[in-house]
C-alpha cells in the first residue's frame, strides 16, 4: 500500500480535506524539505572541492568541547537518580549545569586561539560548544580533511540536492586542543537520519485484523486503525484521566527534522472528542528550519509525534524543536531543548546507525566510525538527566539489523547493530510490541490466508514468514526482513549502571558489514565481540504497522487524508513522552531518566507480579535475532506497561 493512500476502512470521523487541502497550497510556494536518505536513494556524485565552487559561502562548524570534571558530572547523574541519596531529585538548573560542568576558560582560550591563527571566527555557545565560521581553504586547513560539494539526482517524487562532506576523517590538527575536543560537527551537511516509520508492506498487507482475546483487550477501533485513546484504554492510562491527569503544567518537547501542518493534529485532537488549548502548540525553528512540509522529508513522521504525544497528554503544551536533516542541525535542536529546559519531556523518532554512516562515508570515500556524534549527544544528554529532564527515543524498526535498513541485503552482509540517539546511555530506547489477534491476507484465487498471534509478543515479522512462502517470496523479496522493533547491544556505548540490576548481553562475535556488490567482498567496519554494552530497547508499546495506528496528515502528494496500518517505533516514543508528562504531574514533579525506575521494577518481585505490576512482561516473539523470554531481553526491554499501575509504583518509590 502506498505509505499515502487514504484508510481502507471505514471509520467514523470527519476528513477535514477543504482545510488540509487550503494549508497543502499555502505552503506549496515553500521550498520543501530535503529527502531523508534511504536505500534507494540515488549515490552521490563528487562534483569536486569544495573551495573551487564559485559562490562558495563560508561555512559554521560546530566543535563540541568536554564537560569539566566528567567523572564528577557521571557521579552526580547517578546519585539525582538513586533513591535514599541526599541528592535524589535535586536537578541542577541549566545555569547551575554551565557553573559547575562547562569546559574550562583555559581550554576555551586555547581553542579560540588556535582556530583565530587558522583565519577563523570563534563564538561560543551554550558554554562548552564553539561556532567557527570561516572560508572552506581555511576549514580545510584546521580540521585536516578536504572537502567535495556532491550532488544526489532527484528520483521519483523526490527533488535532487546537493551537500557537501570532507573526503577524510576531520581532526582537529593542533593535539593539545584535540585532547579537550569531544565532535566536530558540520563538515558534512548531508541529509543523515531516518525517520522510524513504518507502512505494512504492499504485498503482505492485511485486509482484516481480530482483535486477540487476551486480558488486556478493550473495546474501541481495531489494531490497525489505533488512535490515543485505543492506546490510554490498552495500556491502562485511563485511571490517571479519571483522577483529573491530563499534563496540566506540563510541557512536551518534540525534536524532529521536518516540519508538519499544525492543522493535522488539532483536528486529530478534535476529532477523537479531546479537550486541547488553542496555544497549546509552539514550534522553534533551529538552524533556519527544515523548509516546507513534504512526504519525503518525513513530515508524516512529525504529524504524528505531535498527534500521539499531545493526544496521550492532552492537557500539556508542546514545543516542537525542527531542525534540518544534518548532524550539526539535530544536535543544535536538542542543545536548544536542553537548555531552554521548558519541557520536562522530549522524545524523537529519528535515528541512524551508531557505528557507521553508511549512506555518506560509503558514497564518499572515507572509513572511519561514526562516534563524534554519539559522544557529543552522550555529553548533552547527560546534561538533560542531571536537570530532570526524561528523553525517550525509537530504537528503530530494522529488528536486529539496524544498518541494513540503509545498507540492504543482498549488496550488503548482514550486521547486528543499533540505532542512535536510543542507544545513548542517558536516554529511554522505545521498542515495539505486535498485539494478539487474528491477521488475514488476500492471496491470489481470492484465498485467505490466517495468521494468529496468541498474546502480545516482540514486533518481528519472522511470523508473517509463512504468508509470504505462500505468496512465493522469500523474507527480503517479501519485504518483511529485517522489520521489527529495534534491539539489541551497543558496540559504543559502555553498559550503565541501571542495566547491572537485570540479566544482559554482550555484542555477538564475527559481526561486520561488508559490500558484497564487490568480488572478494569488501569489508567496510567490523565491530568488536563481546564488548559490555549498553542494551537496547528499555521499554515497549505496540508498534507493528499491523496492528498500528491512524494519521490525520497533509501530504504534499495528495493532500489532506486519514491514513490507517501506520507504525513503527516512531509511534511509541511521543507515546512514552505523554505518558511521562503525566506521570511526573502525578508525582508533581520532574522524572528525571526514565530507566532508572524501570529497571528497578524489573528487578522486584512485584515488577510484573499481581494486580498491581507496573510491567507486563513480554514473554513471545523475536527482532530476527534476540529472542523473548521472562524478564528484561534486547526484543522488548522491560517489557509493556501498564501506566496506573506504574503511577502508584513511582509513589512507592519516593518520586
Amino acid at each position: 500500500m502506498d505509505n499515502h493512500s487514504p484508510a481502507r476502512t471505514g471509520a467514523a470521523r470527519t476528513t477535514r480535506a477543504w482545510l488540509g487541502a487550503a494549508l497543502f497550497f499555502a505552503v506549496a510556494v515553500a521550498q520543501a524539505g530535503t529527502p531523508y536518505p534511504h536505500a534507494s536513494t540515488p549515490a552521490p556524485q563528487d562534483l569536486g572541492a569544495l573551495e573551487l565552487m564559485r559562490g562558495s559561502p563560508p561555512l559554521t562548524v560546530t566543535v563540541a568541547l568536554k564537560p569539566r570534571d566528567a567523572d564528577k558530572l557521571q557521579a552526580l547523574a547517578t546519585a539525582l537518580h538513586t533513591a535514599g541519596s541526599p541528592q535524589f531529585h535535586r536537578f541542577l538548573t541549566p545555569a547551575e549545569y554551565h557553573q559547575r560542568f562547562d569546559p574550562d576558560p583555559g581550554a576555551v582560550a586555547a581553542a579560540v586561539a588556535h582556530f583565530s591563527q587558522a583565519g577563523l571566527s570563534t563564538r561560543l555557545d551554550a558554554g562548552n560548544l564553539l561556532r567557527v565560521t570561516g572560508s572552506a581553504q581555511a576549514m580545510q586547513m584546521a580540521f585536516g580533511a578536504p572537502l567535495h560539494v556532491f550532488d544526489v539526482a532527484a528520483h521519483g517524487n523526490e527533488a535532487g540536492y546537493r551537500f557537501h562532506a570532507p573526503v577524510d576523517t576531520p581532526r582537529v590538527v593542533s593535539a593539545a586542543v584535540a585532547g579537550n575536543v569531544a565532535a566536530i560537527l558540520g563538515l558534512d551537511d548531508r541529509p543523515h537520519f531516518r525517520p522510524h516509520l513504518r507502512k505494512a508492506p504492499s504485498r503482505a498487507a492485511p485486509m482484516t485484523i481480530r482483535r486477540g482475546a487476551t486480558p488486556n483487550a478493550t473495546p474501541g477501533n481495531p489494531p490497525g486503525d489505533w488512535t490515543v485513546t485505543d492506546l490510554a484504554a490498552y495500556y491502562n492510562v485511563q485511571p490517571l484521566y479519571d483522577q483529573g491527569l491530563h499534563g496540566e503544567g506540563r510541557t512536551i518537547g518534540i525534536v524532529t527534522l521536518a516540519s508538519f501542518t499544525p492543522s493535522d493534529a488539532f483536528g486529530y485532537w478534535a476529532d477523537l472528542g479531546l479537550q486541547v488549548k488553542k496555544n497549546r502548540l509552539k514550534v522553534v525553528d533551529v538552524d533556519g528550519g527544515p523548509g516546507a512540509p513534504s512526504d519525503a522529508s518525513g513530515s508524516d513522521e512529525t504529524t504524528l509525534d505531535v498527534e500521539q504525544s499531545g493526544g496521550v497528554a492532552p492537557a500539556a503544551k508542546i514545543i516542537v524543536y525542527q531542525s534540518p536533516n544534518t548532524d550539526q542541525a539535530f544536535f543544535d535542536a536538542f542543545v536548544r531543548a536542553v537548555n531552554d529546559n521548558d519541557a520536562e519531556t522530549l522524545s524523537t523518532s529519528w535515528g541512524s546507525w551508531e557505528w557507521f554512516d553508511t549512506q555518506s562515508d560509503v558514497s564518499v570515500g572515507r572509513r572511519g566510525r561514526n562516534v563524534e556524534l554519539l559522544q557529543a549527544f552522550s555529553n548533552l544528554f547527560l546534561q538533560a538527566a542531571v536537570q530532570g529532564q526524561s528523553l525517550f527515543a525509537s530504537s528503530g524498526d530494522a529488528g536486529a539489523y539496524d544498518a541494513n535498513e540503509a545498507a540492504p541485503l543482498p549488496d550488503f552482509s548482514k550486521v547486528l547493530s543499533v540505532d542512535s540517539p536510543s542507544s545513548s546511555a542517558w536516554i529511554t530506547s522505545a521498542g515495539g510490541t505486535t498485539l494478539a489477534g487474528d491477521q488475514s491476507f488476500p492471496l491470489p484465487g481470492n484465498v485467505v490466508f490466517t495468521v494468529n498471534v496468541p498474546v502480545e509478543r516482540v514486533w518481528g515479522w519472522d511470523y508473517l514468514t509463512g504468508l509470504c512462502a505462500a505468496l512465493g517470496l522469500d523474507p527480503v523479496s517479501c519485504d518483511i526482513f529485517p522489520a521489527g522493533g529495534g534491539g539489541g547491544v551497543s558496540a559504543f556505548v559502555p553498559r550503565p549502571f541501571y542495566q547491572d540490576l537485570v540479566a544482559t548481553r554482550n555484542t555477538e562475535p564475527d559481526q561486520s558489514l561488508d559490500d558484497e556488490t564487490t568480488s572478494p567482498p569488501t569489508t567496510l567496519v567490523t565491530l568488536p565481540a563481546h564488548f559490555h554494552g549498553r542494551n537496547v530497547p528499555d521499554v515497549s508499546l505496540n508498534a507493528d504497522p499491523d496492528t498500528g495506528y491512524i494519521v490525520a496528515y497533509t501530504s504534499d502528494q495528495s493532500g489532506f487524508g486519514i491514513f490507517d496500518f501506520f507504525g513503527g517505533t516512531s509511534f511509541v516514543a511521543p507515546q512514552l513522552n505523554g505518558i511521562a508528562a503525566l506521570l511526573g504531574q502525578r508525582v508533581q514533579g520532574r522524572l528525571g531518566l526514565f530507566n532508572v525506575p524501570l529497571y528497578v521494577l524489573a528487578a522486584t518481585p512485584l515488577g510484573y507480579a499481581g494486580p498491581q505490576a507496573p510491567l507486563r512482561d513480554i514473554k513471545t516473539g523475536n527482532n530476527w535475532f534476540y529472542t523473548a523470554h521472562p524478564g528484561y531481553d534486547q526484543g522488548s526491554g522491560v517489557g509493556t506497561l501498564d501506566v496506573a499501575n506504574l503511577a502508584r509504583a513511582l509513589v512507592r518509590l519516593g518520586y
